[in-house]
């Protein structure tokens, strides 16, 4: 690796170098610190956001994640994604002996030589996440966990042809690399959103020279976007939920109420035969599937008392109670989550790391819980027409 990789422009009376990195290379990190003191710029920016700096400077604070407070505010599916993403930064890590981030941990600890000021210069990583999600239908949500699951099993030796691909592409686009062409809409805010991102933050980062820390895919689209004007607002939000969607999540249960109370209107006998029905289908469906995930038989039984509630409330889910019995009975120790990054690419893993378990019965819960739904329902209306 060598200058090639730096990019040099001018933008009103401002010198920017943009350095092209690969997220775990030491080539990179050598690049970054030889470039930061050779032109000692005003300003380093870095492909960082707050919570992700936060990360890279405390690399243990993994072990104070509490499971508990992640299911209580609902951010499993966030949590899972980075756990993946970081998971698979540090097994490529891992293979070419270094450590994640070097490159970036190179520019700060540079920056602060020569008395440069940090730009943390990237948009939140849950408000990428989330305008991902946002944009994707059921189906595409279940290709995208099923790519950040098995792009990365491969353990063969990465080449130094690999390590060049690696500048190409953005760390988190070349973990779901599969997608690339089937969720067109996962690289536009995924690589083009945050090429225009970042390219604000760099053009007006202070003083007249600033350095760039970049992911290499990330360099041809900044060039471009420099020279041009970008509307942070609309790609610094989470849009909200459409309106069909916040009103269907309330169809299938008001549905399904409907059904019940009309079923007690018809007489007791059918009404009780109707609750039951869904009960049990509700109710079974959750407690076999958080079983499938070999949880404690006290989170089989939750999921199995909860489920029939849960189920016609959308604010709620089985998976949720499930998770929080699991976690409190059998609480994760420090040793699991350190070990996190190596067994969640594990089948035998997410069922002997105990916060991983916990994921797991959290989401096993709620598929059951769903598929009993749907079971139940169409014997309801079976039943009573």
């Amino acid at each position: 690796m060598d200058e090639n990789n730096v990019t040099r422009l001018d933008y009103q009376g401002k010198e920017i170098f943009l350095i092209a990195t690969a997220h775990v290379s030491k080539e990179s990190a050598e690049l970054v610190k030889k470039v930061i003191d050779e032109e000692r710029p005003d300003s380093v920016c870095i492909e960082l956001d707050e919570e992700r700096y936060e990360n890279i400077q405390n690399p243990k604070a993994w072990e104070n994640t509490d499971i508990v407070k992640v299911i209580k505010n609902k951010k499993i599916g966030f949590l899972i994604a980075s756990m993946i993403l970081s998971s698979y930064q540090k097994k490529m890590a891992t293979k070419l002996d270094t450590v994640v981030g070097g490159e970036m941990l190179q520019g700060i600890a540079s920056a602060k030589e020569v008395g440069a000021e940090i730009v943390l210069a990237d948009r939140n990583i849950q408000t990428t996440f989330l305008r991902i999600w946002r944009k994707l239908s059921f189906w595409e949500k279940v290709k995208l966990f099923g790519s950040f699951l098995f792009s990365s099993e491969e353990d063969a030796d990465v080449t130094n042809e690999q390590l060049q691909d690696l500048l190409k592409e953005d760390m988190l686009e070349s973990a779901m690399s599969t997608l690339h062409q089937q969720l067109p809409q996962v690289g536009e805010v995924l690589i083009n959103e945050r090429d225009q991102f970042l390219a604000n933050k760099i053009k007006n980062a202070p003083g007249k020279k600033v350095v760039a820390v970049l992911g290499g895919g990330h360099v041809p689209g900044i060039k471009k976007e420099i020279y041009k004007e970008q509307d942070m607002e609309s790609i610094s939000i989470v849009p909200p939920k459409s309106r069909f969607s916040k009103i269907a999540g309330w169809i299938i249960p008001g549905i399904i109420t409907a059904l019940l109370v009309y079923s007690f209107f018809v007489n007791l006998e059918t009404g009780l035969q109707q609750l039951s029905t869904w009960v049990i289908w509700t109710g079974v469906f959750a407690a076999i599937f958080t079983a499938l995930s070999l949880a404690h038989p006290l989170s089989i039984l939750t999921s199995l008392l909860v489920a029939p509630l849960t189920t016609l409330h959308p604010l709620l889910a089985c998976g949720w109670f499930a998770g929080l019995v699991e976690a409190t009975i059998k609480k994760p120790t420090v040793k699991d989550i350190q070990n996190i990054q190596d067994d969640i690419f594990s089948f035998k893993g997410f069922f002997t790391n105990r916060f991983l378990k916990t994921i797991l019965v959290v989401v096993m819960s709620n598929i059951g819980g769903t598929i009993g739904t749907l079971i139940a329902g169409s014997n309801l209306i079976k039943n009573l027409f």
